[in-house]
């Protein structure tokens, strides 16, 4: 695989053989790239071999799980007239759109992307990063005149930072954005096992698990898969004011 950037979208290149083995990288490299925030992913498939049809729908997981935050585009580029016909006859074209070049996919979507505002850090595995990451989130909302989100953003990087410190063995790298009335905070980890609610099994619902906090308080969110782990996120807008 190779990346760069044209314009304000993101360019992936794929060769070797996409079949059960290659499946899941190749989904996690693309929402990956998607998580940095470009106006769209575009994957150059000429050179990938695929040798079972179904195997395609790697480009349409991948721009399911990214469909609600960041929500970028994933598009493909086959200069192959014969490669974008077996593509458009998959079916994932109604999701996944094909261009002959990478350059006529880049034109297609650049400028497209809605304005936004980002930051990011990353904080040491230690319960003192709490205190930190609530800083910090207040401090981008306020740069970001959003001051009317800070209580439920600092409820949800509360949960965030504190299950990476409790459920796994990471360093939690936080990532804000802003784009439009929505803000989006999120929490990137080393752990590949997802983020889900459980209940308690000996208080049942008495004992209010974090994410189930989190599920209530925010418009959505999401246990994205990486290619080191995961990035957990929530999306916050207007309606979502303590």
């Amino acid at each position: 695989m190779s990346a760069h950037t044209l314009g304000s979208s993101s360019v992936l290149a794929f060769d070797g053989v996409l079949d059960d083995t290659t499946y899941l990288p190749l989904r996690d490299s693309v929402i990956e790239c998607a998580l940095s925030g470009p106006d769209a992913v575009i994957v150059d498939v000429t050179d990938l071999q695929v040798p079972v049809y179904s195997a395609w729908s790697v480009f349409t997981s991948a721009r399911w799980h990214v469909s609600v935050w960041p929500d970028v585009p994933v598009t493909l580029a086959c200069q192959d007239d014969r490669g974008r016909e077996r593509i458009a006859r998959t079916g994932i074209t109604r999701h996944v759109p094909v261009y002959p070049t990478v350059e006529s996919a880049c034109a297609a979507y650049e400028g497209r992307g809605q304005p936004s505002q980002r930051a990011d850090a990353s904080l040491p595995a230690v319960h003192s990063s709490l205190h930190r990451a609530r800083e910090l989130v207040i401090e981008w909302l306020l740069t970001w005149w959003h001051p009317d989100l800070i209580p439920v953003a600092s409820i949800i990087v509360d949960v965030l930072v504190e299950n990476v410190l409790e459920h796994t063995q990471s360093a939690p790298h936080l990532v804000a954005e802003s784009r439009g009335d929505t803000v989006a905070i999120a929490v990137e980890d080393n752990s590949r096992a997802p983020a889900v609610r459980h209940e308690d099994p000996y208080h049942g619902a008495v004992a209010v698990s974090g994410l189930a906090v989190m599920a209530a308080v925010a418009r959505a969110w999401g246990s994205t898969p990486t290619t080191t782990g995961k990035t957990v996120w929530a999306l916050i807008g207007p309606e979502n004011r303590l």
